[in-house]
């Protein structure tokens, strides 16, 4: 170990606007957002983490954070103060006076499925997306493919470190953990979902299974699957009339209302559906399940013969792959879409307590099924099961009867497109939800949104019509109790952003 703290040597870095290096530290992964900070930090410990700060608070500056950088909204890309770059804090470790993983928060979920799984044969129900930073995938409450089968990745969170600014400005760093006596509790609790950069700067997180209080590090979180069962249908758009598509996009729902309880034997694998404009020639459903669950295939394939009933189109492929599981979790930038030059991203997002209505079936299909060419696509995402046996109130993540995610999105290349593609996806998701105000107002068969794909949309009277705030939306009946730790640990406001946790009116 050096003396700076970093196994590496590297200490911390300041980066300003005349440095050669400037240019490559102020894009993220979406190419729509570019900061103008003053100076980049690039920080490697904890305590560079409160210097930085406390410094920054002295000088009223403006502080954002950025961990993987996947952000999908413009949280790190302010024209002015200090932006902390965490990501090379990415060690995971084995913290045996914690009896726990800890995970820095600059570690991507590819990384952190590496260690943990040549270490000590272990995972975490976290995100598909490898290049994606933990910073803020757990605070927003992530989940991914064995989230149906083992819950989210907020529900291992035992403990979690955080730098914050006092009401004199004094930066410093707090661990907050679950257990009932921690007077910090409610810090660790707003991070079980209550998203990035609201409370201060999470430097790292602990995690460990509910429920346990001892036992050998290989114990403490569900062991990795050793082999990985992938399978996939997939059509050539031009071979779906209206009626396939929408038989098989209500049998979707179908499915999903039938198999989505905790308990139940489809919620021991992942299952999706996604499907570009007509004009990009993809449509496909597919799951993916722990290579060790006892009759997998035949799980998969009847989820592919209920989905795919009634439907006339014959499918380019049906397969089903058998491979070793890091092979798939920690494949270099899988989950990803994009290039380099194709880098401009907008997504919208929602739960569904229920498969969706047959007049918004009919509405997905206009958008979807007709017209000549458009960048949206819609991507049907399975959840529920173990997920759905936390009480809402009992972490952050106020959303536990859902049964699906919703992510209406676009990826392009073109500034010059940004207009044309912003719409038709602003347009696709109004039209969905039309009849609550053009949001998934929370009701019998919507659960509002996901801030870990945040859409400043949702605040913005223009696009949200429903009359719902856009913090009900995604934080329901636990947005009062989110104000008040942000209230006790960030009394300035100084960690905000354009959907960031509010302090409470006095």
């Amino acid at each position: 170990m050096s003396t700076n703290g970093h196994p590496t040597g590297l200490g911390a870095s300041t980066i300003t606007s005349a440095d050669p290096r400037y240019a490559s530290m102020v894009r993220g992964h979406n190419h729509r957002f570019v900061a103008r900070p003053d100076y980049v930090r690039v920080v490697t410990t904890t305590e560079q983490v409160v210097e930085t700060v406390g410094a920054a608070v002295a000088a009223d500056e403006r502080i954002t954070v950025r961990s993987g950088g996947h952000g999908f909204e413009d949280f790190a890309t302010a024209d002015s103060g200090v932006l902390l770059d965490m990501s090379e804090m990415n060690q995971v470790y084995y913290d045996p006076e914690r009896l726990a993983f800890a995970i820095e928060s600059g570690a991507t979920l590819g990384h952190v499925y590496r260690v943990l799984f040549k270490g000590w044969n272990v995972t975490l129900p976290a995100g598909e997306c490898t290049e994606v930073g933990v910073g803020g995938h757990f605070a927003g409450g992530g989940y991914g493919t064995l989230s149906r089968r083992i819950g989210a990745v907020v529900d291992y969170l035992y403990a979690v470190e955080v730098v914050v600014a006092d009401a004199d400005g004094t930066a410093r760093a707090v661990v907050a953990t679950r257990e009932e006596d921690d007077p910090n509790r409610d810090l660790w609790w707003a991070h079980t979902g209550g998203g990035g950069g609201n409370f201060g700067i999470v430097t790292r997180y602990w995690v460990r299974s509910p429920g346990i209080t001892e036992g050998a590090p290989e114990e403490l979180l569900p062991k990795a699957p050793s082999m990985w069962r992938n399978g996939m249908v997939a059509w050539d758009w031009s071979s779906i009339t209206e009626a396939d598509f929408k038989r098989l996009l209500k049998n979707v729902g179908d499915w999903f209302e039938r198999n989505s309880d905790p308990g139940s034997p489809h919620a021991q694998h992942s299952a999706f559906f996604y499907s570009s404009h007509r004009s990009n020639g993809i449509l496909s459903i597919g799951g993916m399940v722990d290579g060790a669950v006892e009759g997998g295939e035949e799980l998969l394939d009847a989820y592919f013969d209920a989905v795919t009933e009634g439907v006339s189109a014959q499918p380019v492929f049906r397969q089903q792959t058998f491979r070793p599981w890091l092979y798939f979790a920690a494949y270099p930038n899988w989950g990803d879409q994009g290039t380099p030059d194709v880098r401009r991203v907008k997504i919208k997002a929602a739960y569904l307590r229920k498969g969706y209505t047959d007049a918004q079936i009919d509405t997905i299909w206009e958008h979807l099924g007709t017209g000549t060419t458009s960048r949206k696509e819609l991507i049907l995402i399975g959840y529920g099961g173990e997920v759905n046996t936390v009480a809402p109130e009992a972490t952050a993540t106020a959303q536990r009867d859902s049964i699906l995610k919703a992510a209406f999105m676009a990826w392009w290349g073109d500034e010059a497109d940004d207009e044309l593609v912003l719409g038709q996806v602003r347009d696709f998701y109004r039209d969905v939800y039309a009849e609550t105000g053009g949001v998934p107002v929370p009701n019998e068969y919507n659960d509002g949104s996901y801030i870990n794909y945040p859409d400043a949309d949702l605040a913005d009277p223009a696009h949200n019509k429903s009359g719902v705030a856009w913090t009900t939306l995604y934080y329901k009946d636990n947005y009062p109790r989110l104000q008040r730790v942000k209230k006790r640990y960030d009394p300035r406001n100084v960690f905000h952003h354009s959907l960031s946790i509010e302090l409470p009116e006095d």
